[in-house]
């Protein structure tokens, strides 16, 4: 039965007890309810090009995750080089450009007599590599400053929540993952001579992106064709100076 609304609702006894409107929101959200109890739910990423009979919108994490963007800053991670140690040179860059001053090195040195041919090269190394994940703003500085591609946030991973406050503190052990990276500019790759490496010295991971697109730089191009390439083995990453990046993922 329809009920039309009269002009002054003071003179309306059954308008002032807004028994009409309560009944009609109840029965809202009534068939609503019914609908996405027992409804299909469409688990589309994409919530607003979900169908079906339900029309509940909330991604059921972690079960459902959406699409991370190409630049999406997820979790630290150390990257390691090929014998398993981080990459890092503890050069604290990147604690000195963090501007939530959540990273804290402690250097050490290697032993001059080391038969690690790889770290005979190398003078410092982190004893001590900590990120204090509550304090990080997930600005990426850290990412941008490191010259050796030690550090990345392409986890794609939030911070999974904790008990206690010292669970955030991330060390060399939790951070140090992914498969080991190797680079042509690497010291001990390109050092068993006092000759000049043939390849070009430069770090191949701090130009990626370059030269996928001209944005107005007439060397763009130029850059981009000296971007490596890498090659993906039994966990292994190797970045050449031979052509476009395939496996091994850089953020710029």
């Amino acid at each position: 039965m329809a009920f039309n609304a009269s002009q002054d609702p003071r003179t309306d006894l059954r308008e002032r007890m807004y028994i009409p409107e309560l009944l009609r929101g109840l029965a809202i959200t009534t068939k609503h309810f019914f609908r996405n109890m027992f409804g299909t739910r469409d688990p589309n990423p994409q919530v607003v090009d979900r169908t079906g009979t339900s029309l509940m919108t909330t991604v059921e994490y972690p079960e459902e995750k959406p699409i991370y963007p190409e630049g999406y800053r997820g979790l630290h991670r150390l990257v390691p080089r090929d014998d398993g140690k981080p990459r890092c040179v503890a050069c604290y860059m990147c604690a000195t450009i963090c501007p939530a001053q959540c990273i804290y090195i402690e250097a050490g040195e290697y032993e001059h007599a080391s038969t690690d041919s790889e770290s005979a090269v190398i003078e410092k190394y982190p004893t001590q590599f900590v990120i204090d994940e509550l304090r990080c703003i997930v600005c990426g500085l850290c990412v941008e400053a490191c010259p050796k591609d030690a550090i990345r946030m392409d986890t794609y991973m939030h911070t999974p929540s904790e008990y206690n406050r010292q669970n955030f503190v991330y060390d060399i052990p939790k951070l140090l993952k992914g498969p080991p990276v190797s680079h042509p500019s690497d010291p001990w790759n390109k050092r068993d001579s006092s000759s000049e490496p043939h390849h070009v010295h430069k770090e191949a991971h701090t130009r990626i992106g370059e030269g996928h697109a001209d944005h107005g730089h007439g060397h763009a191009k130029q850059l981009g064709a000296g971007h490596g390439h890498a090659k993906a083995g039994a966990g292994h990453a190797v970045v050449t100076q031979q052509g476009p990046i395939q496996v091994t993922k850089f953020i710029k």
